[in-house]
């Protein structure tokens, strides 16, 4: 199998990307609209990382970075591809983009009941933090 292309997401991708993390992310996101992709994209063009095999997409991954962490978001592949290092190269991308940016240590969002996930983060050499918690507040209705 040939590596998949990596590349940064554009505006005019933005409805295929919602529609894939339908088929290939666990859970949902307040932030899970054309609205709040739209906005990510407008304010890091860079953020968003695709993973397509010709011209089909097959995985994503947000790396944001806010000059003091560095964010994992939303790294999906898709089901029928798994187990082929899609999800390693997104995240080599990832990581390259923080580097590049002065970043230090990567950090990433996973679902406590999300198995799997767990199973790939700790390959990628990712550990969970166990006396971290997240706390958080809807800002809108």
């Amino acid at each position: 199998m040939t590596d998949p292309q990596i590349r940064s997401a554009t505006a005019d991708d933005l409805d295929s990307v919602l529609a894939f993390w339908k088929t290939a992310a666990e859970g949902t996101s307040i932030s899970d609209d054309r609205d709040g992709v739209e906005r990510l994209v407008a304010r890091d063009p860079e953020a968003l990382i695709l993973a397509e095999f010709d011209g089909e997409l097959v995985g994503t991954v947000i790396a944001g970075f806010d000059g003091w962490r560095c964010h994992l978001y939303r790294l999906a592949v898709h089901p029928e591809r798994r187990r082929r290092g899609i999800g390693a190269a997104l995240l080599a991308a990832a990581e390259e983009r923080f580097v590049r940016l002065g970043g230090r240590r990567g950090d990433a969002m996973v679902l406590v009941d999300n198995e799997t996930a767990h199973h790939a983060w700790r390959a990628a050499g990712y550990t969970p933090e166990e006396h971290w918690r997240r706390w958080v507040r809807p800002l809108t209705d």
